[in-house]
């Protein structure tokens, strides 16, 4: 018999988000744990949709703590701090919040005199920073308005020098007629004044449009097009058309390529044809749109009357993995498309796309336990809005996330909780956005109670949730709160029993230690976090998502 190689003596696997030990209190006044700096700014950065109010936390002050973290960061740990940036951009696609970071970020680092270090001072971070967050062409002129409003019309060579790397890389003829327009502060000539951009490396052709976009910013009545853009001098062809010729050009055959060329999007036919979008504006430009622009008019072309014929040719990009991926589609999106789509002829494509959207959820083994915070915080409207301020509330989003691990898992159980909970019955081979619309609204949040009420010998339990939990039975409190005295989740799931919390909302408390051990929390609005569950269960550490796993 083994006396010291057992399976409990293997090392304990580690996960990035850490609490400290020291306690504090939720929001709902139960026993809090605070997480370390970078576990904390992780958490708010993946969940933070800057300006905008949450259950528990007003805007301003949720900004103020991002910027905070952000600036301490900055300086203590650029490299670590850098690579959050890029990734926030990036996979995991929170636009403003990365740009907001990368502006405080090189405030913060100039303001204590850091212009470069790390590798023997060999990186320059400030510029890089600036740079890696810019990936749409109208993000330089929200870098330069974000960082005017602020600090100032002075702006410092790394914000300048950064934001024409990015302009060299993104300014085209498309760019320029898709996003400069006259409702943007900052035009793509005031851009290129502001920040001497140069032509790219290999792109002489830059040249003739940098002045072609300063013509158009400072003198719009004499500029010409350079004719070594074709994508801009076929826009003005079409320009030059009457509305009768336009009206033609929409219903030809040969129509979609034509508008293609000209870099025509859905929002300026509608202006162009200066008439409705009706069934043949759509199906002409419905070729050239996005699959996030497709997503998100589902319901105007059940209402135009797109033909089935080209339904089907939407439907067929939805279910194309390299399309969704491409996209970059939080996976809740496709869930606001079905909930919005009058007809169901989109609905199993949607049911598909969603699939792609998330496909790091893993197909775990054994049993598990599921429960989905359905609590008024996670609902818009009951004291503040949810962070992205749409229809699609948090609640939902959780729901997305449980659905999704509940069909795929071996043997589910899926609780919707609050204050109560009840389960939900999981088909087999059943669809995600149906099981979606199962879902009720609860009332308080209490998830020790949840916990005891259904853990049973699972194999893990995941709790989708703001974690801002109730402080259980108490004398004082008995008539407020009822359920069980306040419990500590160690004390309800053993301690050989993976506990996975996936933070919806980045509030700086936690309801449970994590980062160590079998107890491990989780965040963000894609499926990117659900990658750690195998590693962790595998025995193997799982690190920041742009860093890398650990073998």
């Amino acid at each position: 018999m083994s006396r010291f190689n057992a399976r409990s003596t293997r090392p304990a696997v580690h996960s990035p988000v850490t609490t400290t030990g020291e306690r504090t209190a939720t929001h709902e006044g139960a026993t809090g744990h605070l997480r370390d700096a970078k576990s904390e700014l992780f958490l708010l950065a993946v969940s933070n949709f800057v300006g905008q109010d949450v259950f528990y936390e007003k805007g301003g002050d949720r900004d103020d703590r991002y910027t905070q973290l952000i600036r301490q960061l900055a300086v203590e740990d650029p490299e670590w701090t850098a690579g959050l940036l890029g990734w926030l951009r990036g996979e995991g696609n929170m636009r403003t919040a990365a740009i907001v970071g990368a502006a405080e970020f090189v405030k913060a680092r100039l303001d204590a005199d850091r212009i470069s270090d790390g590798f023997n001072g060999s990186i320059v971070w400030n510029r890089r920073v600036i740079a890696s967050v810019l990936q749409r062409p109208d993000e330089p002129g929200e870098m330069l308005g974000y960082w005017t409003s602020k600090y100032g019309r002075k702006l410092p060579k790394p914000v300048k020098r950064g934001i024409a790397d990015a302009v060299q890389r993104l300014y085209t003829g498309k760019s320029l007629l898709k996003y400069d327009t006259a409702s943007k502060g900052y035009r793509f000539g005031d851009v290129l004044n502001l920040v001497h951009a140069a032509p790219g490396p290999g792109k002489p052709w830059q040249g003739d449009l940098f002045q072609y976009a300063l013509d158009r910013r400072h003198n719009p009545d004499a500029a010409v097009p350079p004719t070594s853009n074709r994508t801009l001098t076929a826009r003005q062809e079409l320009m030059a058309l009457s509305l009768e010729e336009r009206r033609a050009v929409v219903t030809s055959e040969g129509g979609a390529e034509r508008l293609a060329a000209a870099g025509m999007t859905w929002e300026a036919l509608a202006g162009w044809i200066q008439g409705p979008m009706d069934a043949a504006a759509w199906e002409a430009i419905i070729p050239n749109m996005g699959v996030m622009a497709l997503a998100r008019n589902l319901r105007n072309f059940d209402e135009a009357g797109v033909s089935d014929e080209v339904a089907a040719q939407i439907c067929a990009r939805f279910t194309d993995p390299e399309q969704v991926a491409r996209s970059r589609m939080f996976p809740f999106r496709w869930w606001a498309a079905y909930k919005h789509a009058p007809s169901l002829r989109w609905a199993h494509a949607l049911e598909q796309a969603l699939g792609h959207s998330l496909a790091n959820v893993p197909a775990l083994s054994g049993r598990t336990l599921i429960l989905v915070d359905r609590s008024p915080s996670m609902f818009p409207g009951y004291h503040f809005s949810t962070p992205n301020q749409s229809d699609i509330t948090l609640a939902e989003q959780a729901a997305v996330f449980g659905s999704a691990l509940a069909m795929r898992a071996e043997s589910p159980t899926l609780i919707e909780f609050g204050g109560s909970s009840k389960a939900i019955d999981v088909p087999k081979g059943g669809s995600v956005l149906k099981l979606i619309e199962q879902y009720g609204q609860n009332d308080g949040t209490d998830i020790p109670t949840a916990i005891k009420k259904h853990y049973s010998g699972h194999n893990r339990v995941i709790i989708v949730t703001d974690e801002q939990t109730r402080p259980g039975w108490l004398p004082s409190n008995m008539e407020r709160f009822g359920g069980m005295r306040e419990t500590a989740i160690d004390d309800l799931v053993p301690q050989t029993v993976p506990v996975y919390m996936w933070n919806m909302a980045g509030y700086k408390p936690g309801i449970m230690p994590s980062g160590t051990a079998v107890r491990h929390t989780l965040g963000g609005l894609t499926d990117q976090a659900f990658r750690m569950v195998p590693l962790l269960e595998a025995g193997r550490d799982a690190n920041w998502p742009w860093i890398g796993q650990t073998a």
